[in-house]
């Protein structure tokens, strides 16, 4: 039983957390919530904000992103591969701090770990101290573009660690976090995990992906005229299973990233998918493969598993094909953000281009804004926002 005194000492500390500013990043109201709960552990109020609180913070595809076993094998074996005994390692996004850990138990001298959100540094430190690494690990509370050799660390680095990409590599701000750590924080030289990138399309069907995202109609009303308000859908995992996609031709190269030496200008390719196999192309499939280190891949392909999630850029009106077919679109890139155009039959291109920054969370801001540059696309996908870098959102 919870004490009068405990009730009411329970209820101050929530009305103090309600009213506390999050310019700290939620620390001090964290800090408020839990010791609400120790005067008394089961108070609802106090319970709800703490849960509202992490969920607002520290997006939920950290915790199916460190279930990933097949994703932590190929980043250990691609981190012993890379990281030499002595090495400094700059680590961009710490999240829990299981790729800095990583680098610490290949050999590295000292691991400096950047986390921009406070509230995932303050628990990433908790686990590298549980893991009896403290004395190897640095965590920095700032975003990579903060960072000051000499003051933050001691020096370069000889090799950078990261893992801030999202289902379509570009939407956590990768290029730019890389390019700037390459340049200003890692030795003419330096090793890098992942090493590459590459994007690649392919037409696919799934009358399950349609029937999810642009049902025809509902209790008998017809839904057509909603559709065009999903020009991209993000499948998330189970989503994706369930939805079956069928690869109607071989997959095509669209961009190559270098990590090591980032290209953040802009590009754009026009491109004709071959259709292998008859049947109704509904949309192009976007993937990336990385690889972190020689032969040793990782890929959100047709035929992968694990937490990432997909992108499927639907076409307007499904298109019956046959085999030796072809499907011309044109893509583009900048340094955070992807569009793909399908064209019609006669090469003009469908109505437009959808620009996305994908990101395994869903956010919802409720407010209003002024211009359609304010937007942020608060839409589906996986990586440590909020967490590692600035997404003008929240990363993995």
């Amino acid at each position: 039983m919870t004490s009068d005194k405990g009730n009411a000492s329970a209820e101050q500390l929530v009305h103090s957390a309600k009213t506390a500013p999050f310019g700290d990043g939620g620390l001090r109201t964290s800090q408020l919530l839990s010791e609400a709960l120790r005067a008394d552990p089961h108070h609802h109020e106090a319970q709800v904000l703490q849960e509202r609180l992490h969920q607002t913070f520290v997006p939920r595809w950290h915790f199916p992103m460190l279930a990933d076993r097949a994703r932590n094998r190929a980043f250990a074996e691609a981190i012993a591969m890379k990281v030499k005994p002595g090495d400094i390692v700059l680590d961009i996004g710490c999240g829990a701090g299981l790729t800095a850990m990583l680098a610490a138990r290949a050999g590295a001298k000292h691991v400096y770990t950047c986390e921009q959100q406070p509230l995932i540094a303050k628990a990433a430190t908790r686990v590298i101290a549980d893991n009896g690494l403290s004395d190897r690990i640095t965590v920095i509370p700032k975003w990579s573009h903060e960072i000051v050799v000499g003051v933050d660390m001691p020096e370069q680095a000889d090799v950078v660690v990261s893992e801030i990409v999202d289902t379509v590599l570009l939407g956590e701000g990768a290029l730019d976090t890389l390019s700037h750590a390459m340049m200003a924080l890692a030795k003419p030289g330096a090793r890098a995990v992942p090493e590459t990138g590459t994007l690649v399309a392919q037409p696919v069907e799934s009358e399950a992906l349609l029937d999810l995202w642009r049902p025809q109609e509902a209790e008998g009303f017809d839904l057509s005229a909603f559709h065009h308000l999903a020009r991209v859908a993000q499948i998330t995992p189970n989503d994706f299973k369930a939805c079956g996609l069928r690869p109607l031709g071989p997959g095509v190269d669209l961009f190559q990233f270098n990590f090591t030496r980032p290209d953040v200008n802009p590009a754009r390719v026009t491109e004709r998918l071959r259709c292998t196999n008859a049947g109704i192309v509904h949309a192009v499939f976007v993937s990336f493969e990385m690889e972190l280190a020689p032969g040793i891949q990782l890929t959100n392909g047709l035929y992968s598993d694990g937490h990432w999630g997909r992108t499927a850029f639907l076409l307007d009106a499904p298109r019956l094909a046959t085999a030796g077919d072809y499907l011309q679109l044109t893509a583009q890139h900048d340094a955070a953000t992807l569009s793909v155009s399908v064209h019609n039959a006669d090469t003009m291109a469908e109505r437009s281009a959808v620009w996305l920054q994908p990101g395994w969370n869903l956010q919802s801001g409720g407010q209003e804004t002024d211009t359609l540059g304010q937007l942020d696309y608060p839409i589906w996908g996986p990586a440590e926002a909020v967490a590692a870098e600035p997404r003008n959102h929240s990363h993995h």
